[in-house]
């Protein structure tokens, strides 16, 4: 899907450059500061877009994931015996 994406954006980018008429550069109201800016977003977006494919540039190893076997254990507040009668602590219980 991401290939995808990136092949249109970089079609509709080229067709977009190709059918602009050209015009003289002028340095007065920003022009040129609008076109650096708005071409630094773009190489961004499409940048980002090329990045998100999972693939930078060697095999990416990544260790396994939690096992979802033996007991489930949490945390639970309790009444519990100790030397000086009953009180509340933190136990652990386990399923």
């Amino acid at each position: 899907m991401t290939k995808t994406f990136t092949a249109i954006a970089a079609a509709a980018t080229l067709a977009v450059a190709a059918v602009a008429a050209p015009q003289q550069a002028e340095a007065r109201g920003g022009a040129v500061a609008a076109g650096i800016i708005g071409g630094l977003a773009a190489g961004a977006i499409i940048g980002s877009a090329a990045a998100n494919n999972g693939y930078y540039g060697g095999p990416a190893y990544y260790a396994p994931g939690p096992a979802y076997y033996g007991p489930h254990c949490y945390w639970s507040h309790q009444r519990v015996w100790t030397d000086y009668g009953w009180r509340w602590g933190r136990v652990r219980v386990c399923d």
